[in-house]
């Protein structure tokens, strides 16, 4: 009895009679991001402004999207789009999504959207690069919308990857810019001018609630205080992380990731007059660049040599057959003797600090030039007056460009610099025109893909450029994050997550 009795004393000793507290909720998942710009706009129909998509990619949606891959694939379209006649593209739309605001997501809101970034009165800078030629959208049913244009456009599934769907009532609204409803993963919380904007996770959305909770987007224009803040602690992830600083943020336990970027520093030849209209000059001009050393000392590794034409692997149009320029010097001296341009004069048009290393690039080809027998005299100028000179009507010798393309279609950088009529342009070659017309309107792909080869291969034989680079999209990111880049740099936070 007196064991059971000093048994149950300690039993009572251990046995408070109070249950275990339950845990608390769990703390929300954050993350900071420094980008290189402030948004001058968060309406997404308006700007055509890198700040803003950096944001307003995870708020709005668009009816077709890219895998990180470059893939296209349906979005807020229920599956890819029918052409129903020549200009009538045929979208079919998930059901039950709503925008932040409860508004419905449906061929109402595609059609109020479509009307209004085309509006001339609204002046969207996106309009004509990208939509221009679009003609109006028109609904069919609740789920189902025609989106017209003024003739054959094969692109215009990919347009519909850049044209975010936006609210009909909450648009029109004169805060709307300030304060924008979309129907993505993420809504808007705050916009602290000069500083940051904010957003929370969407926890109705109808692709599932992304795992970070919080994204805070910091505006921090100097490359090397977003390195200090991402060795720091203060960061997770930066964007535009210099070559040069890819060692340092290894060095210190946190992650460089890089992608095949959309930039491709160029060099636009004056095919029809002065010096430059010679092949054999535009092919030593070509010949004297050693490329391989651009890519990997000016840049550290972080390009790659184009091959022989300004468009990527993963974009419509890219010419599988086309090689490099290789660097042989002694071929373009001999060249430039063939061609009598010994020592010949070629003016050099460019510009400093609009792309990466835009001006030590421009020096390092100049260099090249002067070292098989060309006297280059490289001329910068302000960006104003540099824009004048690459877009003028008098076209110089050589003008340098960073060339890109956010439909990842060769349309976009052809239209601009290989056709006679293009805005960059400096040929006239009017078989090039041609097959650059046709393909335009081709709807067929693997006829499409050929004219495009075609046209591709013209310019490669003829140098009519200088091909130099392209150039890869670097980020610096903490330990902590995970997310693997996307070739058309977009920053989806829905696919970023955070480890231990």
């Amino acid at each position: 009895m007196a064991l059971l009795a000093a048994l149950a004393l300690v039993g009572a000793a251990c046995d408070t009679g109070a249950e275990e507290a339950p845990e608390g909720p769990e703390a929300p998942v954050e993350i900071t991001i420094a980008i290189g710009s402030e948004p001058t706009t968060l309406d997404p129909q308006l700007r055509d402004d890198g700040g803003e998509r950096a944001v307003n990619d995870n708020i709005y949606e668009t009816l077709m999207v890219r895998t990180a891959q470059g893939e296209l694939q349906p979005g807020l379209a229920a599956d890819f789009p029918e052409q129903v006649d020549p200009t009538t593209w045929r979208f079919r739309l998930r059901e039950g999504i709503t925008f932040h605001d409860g508004e419905p997501f449906d061929a109402d809101a595609v059609v109020a959207s479509v009307e209004r970034i085309i509006d001339p009165d609204f002046g969207s800078e996106q309009a004509g690069s990208f939509f221009g030629t679009i003609t109006g959208a028109e609904k069919v049913d609740d789920l189902t919308v025609d989106i017209t244009t003024s003739g054959p456009d094969p692109v215009l599934p990919a347009r519909m990857y850049w044209m975010k769907m936006v609210p009909p009532e909450a648009s029109q609204e004169a805060d709307f810019a300030e304060n924008p409803v979309g129907t993505g993963p993420y809504r808007f919380v705050e916009w602290v001018r000069g500083d940051h904007v904010t957003l929370e996770a969407n926890p109705d959305y109808w692709g599932g609630a992304p795992p970070i909770d919080r994204v805070t987007f910091r505006f921090v224009a100097e490359a090397g205080t977003r390195l200090a803040g991402l060795l720091s602690g203060e960061f997770d992830l930066i964007t535009n992380l210099l070559p040069e600083d890819v060692a340092t943020v290894e060095g210190a336990g946190k992650r460089a990731a890089a992608v095949q970027g959309l930039e491709h520093p160029v060099i636009i030849l004056n095919v029809d007059e002065g010096v430059t209209s010679d092949v054999r000059v535009r092919q030593a001009l070509n010949l004297a660049v050693d490329k391989d050393a651009l890519a990997n000392d000016l840049f550290a590794g972080n390009a790659t040599v184009d091959a022989c034409q300004i468009l990527s692997p993963s974009w419509t149009g890219f010419n599988e057959e086309l090689q490099p320029y290789p660097y042989d010097p002694d071929r373009a001296r001999e060249l430039l003797r063939e061609a009598g341009a010994e020592g010949a004069t070629i003016e050099l048009i460019g510009e400093r600090g609009r792309w990466l290393k835009d001006g030590e690039l421009l020096e390092a080809v100049a260099g090249y030039w002067d070292a098989v027998g060309i006297d280059t005299k490289l001329r910068i100028f302000e960006f104003d007056e540099y824009l004048n000179r690459l877009f003028g009507e008098v076209r110089p010798d050589a003008v340098f460009v960073t060339s890109s393309n956010e439909l990842l279609d060769a349309s976009r950088n052809l239209g601009a610099y290989y056709h006679e009529d293009g805005i960059g342009a400096s040929n006239s070659d009017e078989r090039l025109a041609e097959l650059l017309d046709r393909a335009l309107v081709e709807t067929d792909p693997d006829r499409r893909e050929a004219l495009y080869a075609e046209a591709t291969k013209i310019a490669c034989d003829g140098a009519y450029f200088v091909f130099l680079l392209n150039i890869n999209d670097t980020y610096g990111m903490s330990e902590r994050l995970s997310w693997q880049p996307r070739v058309d740099a977009k920053l989806l936070v829905k696919e970023m997550a955070v480890t231990g």
